[in-house]
């Protein structure tokens, strides 16, 4: 947790230093939500009220970076999130500065792990040493060995794993949050495209608008139940 905070903390100097810092996460299970009636009218003095009832037309899932030095949101949505998903993601991020220094943070899903990641990173990062089998030797033995890999300070590209139990440190999650209480929470769309173009639309409207930096205040210290 300290390690986490920590590098929260010189966010705005890893930004200086040309450093790609994003906390990546999915959304998974996002639900397409028709209201089965209309919202009532506005009343003076009286909340929005809408209807309790509503017929379900698929779900999609988000797959999404936040970046921390500047606040802005990077984000593709698709129909599963395999090991795949994930890694063309982070691919795509990678893409935007090719040779330059990235970190990520996120937390310990399996698909977060995959040997196909840890293929790549030592690929992009020109490491060539027998990465070993999966199940049976080497870096790709287990996702212990797969995590230890991924975690080197000295790889170009570099994940940064939340304890268990603890993706609540990873700032993605505190997006999501605003995700569903301004959009998700109200919205009825009778398709998964509807919904996946309202949510493009609100990334963009977000970038624009609202990005900044979170105040990260804590320490990181253990809390104390």
């Amino acid at each position: 947790m300290k390690k986490i905070c920590e590098l929260y903390n010189d966010a705005i100097k890893l930004k200086s230093d040309g450093v790609h810092f994003e906390s990546v996460d999915e959304k998974s299970g996002i639900q397409s939500i028709e209201r089965a009636e209309l919202d009532k009218p506005l009343i003076q003095n009286h909340c929005e009220k809408h209807e309790h009832e509503y017929i379900r037309h698929g779900t999609t899932t988000l797959i999404a970076s936040f970046e921390i030095g500047s606040g802005k949101v990077n984000g593709v949505l698709l129909p599963t999130r395999t090991s795949e998903d994930f890694l063309a993601f982070i691919k795509k991020r990678v893409a935007t500065d090719p040779k330059g220094q990235w970190i990520f943070i996120m937390d310990q899903l399996n698909t977060h792990k995959s040997p196909e990641i840890v293929k790549w990173v030592a690929e992009e990062c020109g490491i060539s040493n027998d990465l070993g089998i999966k199940r049976k030797r080497g870096i790709l033995e287990s996702m212990k060995s797969r995590q230890s890999f991924l975690s080197d300070e000295s790889h170009r590209i570099r994940f940064v794993y939340t304890p268990k139990h603890s993706s609540w440190l990873n700032q993605i999650e505190i997006w999501f949050s605003i995700l569903s209480k301004r959009l998700l929470k109200r919205l009825s769309t009778n398709s998964v495209e509807k919904l996946c173009n309202k949510i493009e639309d609100f990334i963009l409207f977000f970038n624009e608008t609202m990005a900044k930096p979170f105040k990260w205040t804590y320490k990181g210290k253990a809390l104390q139940a």
